[in-house]
């Protein structure tokens, strides 16, 4: 008989653990930044967002004991997703779950905690040396001295009904993430014109019966777009037999739920099926969805505090740690502008960023070290209190000792 996965049975009670109790954090207060800037601050980082990026962040941190606040807003690209796919040991769980488990592991780290709050103002201070931090509702400031963002971001999706509430279930926009398991079944594109040819490429290994709703913009515009995009992209979608629909979506139909497949397997079959309702009357039925709605940073923090945006993106530098144009400030995962977005890679950004966030701030701490001792003092320094002769004295013992060797030491001095 074949082994049972523990971990994708756990997750059909990941609901349950979807908001843990947050680990303790230190109350602002009296250990707050004062004139004396980073050496008070608080922690060393404080990261704000909670996803897969924020807790890799975390936990990279966590490795080399660093004082680190996780702030979580709660909310998540990925929460109306029904399983997380394409992460290696934890393929098929709920994003839910996922949290959870990271979160316990990181419980057995002493060095960081986490609370639950929405971050409203972070402010730079002393030359960015440190930085306040307020949440909503909450007029006491935490300090670190470096922050991370990994505040994510949120689809836009159109008030076209039946997109919204069936979104993550049969409506997708990653094939990676979600298009196995709508393999080999009738398939609806969602997207401009000149987008739809390089969307049935990408499903080609995937599915074969596709239609492409076009939403009124197959206008000379997008065809010159089109082209632009993929020579003879009308002939390619003929010889894929793409059917395309310029009609404006009205409505989108549900009528089939995917039932719950083995727990056991990283993936199975969603069996979903919807009508789709077009302006002129005609209603198509398909069995999921890819579309290519855009999306926006899910908290305007960052922007608010200065750092720069880059096609909607918070710029990152991936040669200083995904460091912004503030310095001390880092963008991870989806929200910064390396333009990828899923699991493996926010977990990825989340722990390229830690490893120099850390070096970062020993090289800050060595340099304020070697700064408070003047230059050649420590050629000849005083060992526990007392000079080498005096050191000498005490572990060589008295005279007549048998290791007593006063003479040869002093012979070599």
């Amino acid at each position: 008989m074949r082994p049972v996965s523990l971990i994708p049975l756990l997750s059909l009670a990941s609901q349950a653990w979807a908001a843990p109790a947050p680990a303790p954090a230190p109350a602002p207060g009296d250990d707050a930044a004062t004139q004396d800037g980073w050496q008070t601050a608080q922690y060393d980082a404080i990261i704000v967002g909670g996803g897969p990026a924020g807790l890799a962040a975390l936990s990279a941190l966590a490795r080399v004991r660093r004082n680190v606040l996780l702030i979580d807003s709660g909310e998540y690209r990925n929460q109306p997703t029904r399983h997380m796919h394409d992460v290696l040991g934890f393929d098929g769980v709920t994003p839910a779950y996922y949290r959870w488990a990271a979160r316990e592991q990181l419980s057995y780290y002493d060095t960081v905690s986490w609370t639950n709050g929405t971050v409203s103002d972070i402010e730079p201070r002393e030359n960015n040396t440190y930085f306040s931090v307020k949440t909503e509702g909450s007029s006491t400031a935490m300090t670190a001295r470096k922050i991370v963002l990994a505040t994510g971001l949120r689809d836009l999706l159109p008030d076209t009904p039946g997109i919204k509430e069936n979104w993550g279930s049969g409506i997708f926009w990653c094939p990676w993430c979600d298009g196995h398991e709508h393999k080999d079944q009738q398939l609806g594109l969602i997207d401009d014109l000149n987008s739809i040819p390089g969307l049935v490429r990408e499903m080609q290994t995937l599915n074969k019966d596709i239609v492409a709703f076009v939403n009124g913009t197959d206008s000379p515009e997008t065809r010159l777009l089109a082209d632009e995009a993929m020579p003879r992209w009308e002939d390619y979608l003929k010889l894929k037999n793409v059917a395309v629909y310029n009609q404006t979506i009205t409505r989108v139909e549900r009528l089939r739920s995917a039932t719950p497949g083995d727990p056991s397997l990283p993936t199975y079959p969603e069996l979903d099926l919807f009508r789709v309702h077009l302006d002129d009357g005609t209603t198509v039925e398909r069995s999921a969805f890819l579309t290519g709605y855009g999306d926006e940073q899910q908290s305007d923090v960052g922007e608010k505090m200065g750092v720069r945006l880059d096609g909607g993106r918070l710029a990152a530098d991936p040669t200083k740690g995904l460091q912004t144009n503030i310095f001390g400030v880092y963008a991870i995962g989806d929200a910064n502008a390396d333009n990828v977005t899923n699991v493996p890679h926010a977990l990825f950004s989340g722990k390229r960023t830690g490893v120099f966030l850390h070096v970062q701030l020993e090289r800050e701490t060595a340099a304020a070290e070697l700064a408070a001792v003047p230059e050649g003092s420590l050629d000849e320094r005083d060992l526990d209190g007392h000079d080498m002769q005096a050191l000498w004295n005490r572990m060589n013992g008295e005279e007549g000792d048998i290791l007593y060797v006063r003479e040869a030491f002093e012979d070599s001095l």
